[in-house]
């Protein structure tokens, strides 16, 4: 029985794992997914549990309970050594240990790239996990509660100062709406006039979100300062240390809220630690059909997707399919056909993919809808944004549960409650408990 491994368990591993499941044939192949966390993060809902319009679990989806034929390792590949066909994985606790397979597939995904920025490693919070955006959110709200009970002066602005550091899809989305849940959280604080929070929006290039055209990025650059934030275009953050931001264009921001959102890097595991060929990039050279490898020089038994992998995009003859969840898991559904076919010797199909236009949340009722010269702004784009992810979101049980949250904040509004005491569980534990001493020492 072939032993198929699948490394990382994003939108294109998940999938790839759960169309294995369906289409082979009981004792054709056992499947194996490594990943530091068992559950898929569905990114494009990271904003909206910033803002607490979802759930933070509701954005998770458990592969130990939706691959159930599926055995999941929760662990990091530090290396893979397809000609010795093994990996060695790093568990979160003991040793490391080799793992054989057959059939590899690589899915790792790409990392956030961190810039040597001083201070950004001690100060900012990225954009990429679940317990990222609920930190953010915790943050925010706890700085409202902290700044409520301090008189005007630096400390109190610092607190309701936020800058996020790219404009690419992830920052903005995660902007608007952490701006749209500021806004409503004025209603609830009297104490904090409309004109005290700041946001800053930081990009280095000329415009934000390179996925639309640029008439629409630079109406989204609008949408924003009309809604009293500040957007530095052609400016990047030379420092950040102690919350103090210093950018190129002379200003400098004293925030106590960082979001680092600035691009993505290719995995290490890939760039470095891998005999598996790669470009100058480090991204995995993948065929059209997924198999690693060229047009003349197929690698066996190895396949790639997702935004570890170059995969050709045969829509835009040229180019690569760009890092995204549109492309990552439908290419996923294209592994599982694949390699079903390939271990039945059956013909292979190439991956095509004509993209659907591109949707971005900015906060509470306001988006941006853009198909080839067709561009929707405002609550329409906004419905369409949350209609597209609740049916993309993978799991009926995973679609249920947001609409139900969606529902609910619509008659109740939002929860503004932070649990950022979570992160530091036993503090009040040890702060106010009492030893009663005659029990212990009897």
């Amino acid at each position: 029985m072939k032993r198929i491994l699948i490394v990382g368990g994003g939108y294109a591993g998940f999938y790839a794992a759960r169309g294995l499941e369906k289409r082979l044939r009981a004792g054709e192949a056992s499947v194996t997914v490594v990943d530091p966390r068992p559950y898929l993060t569905y990114q494009p809902f990271l904003p909206e549990v910033l803002a607490g319009s979802i759930e933070a679990r509701h954005a998770a989806v458990s592969m130990r309970s939706h691959l159930r034929r599926t055995k999941v390792i929760a662990g990091r590949v530090r290396k893979i050594d397809h000609a010795g066909r093994t990996v060695v994985v790093q568990p979160p606790d003991g040793a490391e240990f080799s793992l054989d397979y057959d059939v590899i597939v690589v899915t790792a995904g790409a990392v956030t790239r961190r810039l040597p920025v001083p201070g950004i490693a001690e100060q900012a919070i990225g954009l990429k996990h679940v317990e990222e955006a609920v930190a953010i959110r915790d943050q925010l709200l706890t700085s409202f509660d902290r700044a409520a009970v301090l008189p005007p002066g630096p400390e109190r602005s610092k607190l309701l100062t936020v800058v996020f550091v790219g404009g690419g899809f992830s920052g903005v989305e995660g902007f608007g709406e952490l701006l749209s849940l500021a806004s409503a959280l004025l209603k609830r604080y009297p104490e904090i006039s409309a004109s005290e929070p700041r946001f800053h929006l930081v990009e280095g290039s000329g415009r934000i979100l390179p996925e639309v055209s640029a008439k629409a990025g630079g109406w989204v650059v609008r949408s924003l300062e009309r809604r009293g934030s500040v957007v530095h275009l052609n400016c990047t953050v030379q420092s950040a240390v102690g919350g103090e931001v210093v950018l190129t264009d002379g200003s400098t921001v004293d925030a106590g809220l960082i979001v680092w959102t600035a691009g993505n890097d290719a995995n290490p595991v890939v760039r470095t630690h891998t005999d598996l060929p790669i470009t100058a990039r480090g991204l995995i050279i993948v065929r059209p059909d997924l198999r690693v490898g060229t047009e003349t020089d197929i690698v066996p038994d190895a396949w790639a997707a997702g935004d570890d992998a170059a995969v050709p995009d045969l829509a835009v003859p040229g180019t690569y399919t760009v890092p995204n969840a549109q492309h990552a898991f439908r290419q996923g559904k294209l592994l599982a056909r694949n390699i079903a076919a390939a271990l039945r010797k059956r013909p292979l199909v190439a991956y095509v993919h004509h993209s659907l236009g591109s949707v971005a949340t900015l906060g509470l009722g306001r988006g941006i809808f853009q198909y080839k010269k067709i561009t929707i702004k405002g609550p329409p784009a906004w419905l369409m944004h949350r209609g597209y992810h609740v049916l993309a979101v993978p799991t009926w049980e995973r679609k249920i549960r947001v609409l139900a949250v969606w529902l609910t904040a619509a008659v109740f509004g939002r929860d503004i409650v932070s649990l950022a005491a979570v992160e530091h569980p036993r503090e009040a534990f040890l702060r106010d408990g009492v030893t009663n001493r005659a029990s212990v020492l009897s």
